[in-house]
């Protein structure tokens, strides 16, 4: 058996190497493989990557269409294989650390930053993600609108925090700069509550897989 800890891909190699740190502070807590692959962009596939008795979680802060379709068509019909739900909310403890860090205050104006998508669950993940940060409202950097700049400027008045819905720095993240926030927070990263989250999804997955076996 193996644990695939499935991200999207990016052609930023930062993201990459953000996805190498998370399964690298996974890999001393579990007594099996684990490896990294992608959805989309980068190599290896989940495909290439599922060659037996697996785990795969998703490490996708929504369910969009990666996780929904593409991900369920790489692994096809494995019954030695469980694909678990995505990262999805539960990354939500992370970003607030995040947002502490970065200097929030009671009172901000808090405003939820993510990339977006064309799948409305997807978005009313965001959407629920926002609720349970208490976020004041939700911006999109690429996908959907709102954008995350015209959000900003409908707070002014209050000093404004952008909270970074996004896994790891590029080109969306780099874009939050300019959205004219007093406070971005950083991307979520190599959390150690993230870590908590895929490890809990890994080992609820693997007792459904052995009683199964």
């Amino acid at each position: 058996m193996k644990l695939v800890l499935a991200f999207h891909g990016t052609r930023d190699p930062r993201g990459a190497v953000v996805c190498e740190e998370i399964a690298d502070l996974v890999r001393p807590q579990v007594d099996v493989p684990v490896e990294v692959a992608y959805a989309d962009v980068r190599q290896p596939d989940v495909r290439s990557v599922v060659d037996g008795p697996a785990v795969v979680v998703p490490a996708f802060l929504a369910a969009g269409y990666h996780v929904r379709v593409d991900i369920p068509e790489q692994i096809g019909n494995r019954p030695d294989v469980v694909l678990t739900s995505p990262l999805g909310v539960d990354a939500v403890p992370a970003v607030r650390d995040r947002l502490r860090e970065a200097g929030f205050r009671r009172g901000d104006a808090l405003v939820l930053a993510a990339a977006g998508s064309s799948d409305a669950r997807a978005l009313a993940d965001v959407r629920r993600a926002a609720a349970l940060l208490g976020a004041s409202a939700v911006g999109y950097v690429a996908t959907a609108t709102p954008r995350v700049p015209d959000v900003v400027a409908g707070l002014r008045g209050r000093r404004v925090a952008v909270a970074s819905w996004l896994l790891a720095p590029g080109t969306f993240h780099g874009s939050l700069a300019d959205c004219g926030a007093d406070v971005v927070s950083e991307p979520i990263g190599a959390h150690p509550l993230v870590v908590d989250v895929l490890l809990r999804k890994y080992y609820a997955a693997r007792a459904v897989l052995l009683q199964s076996a």
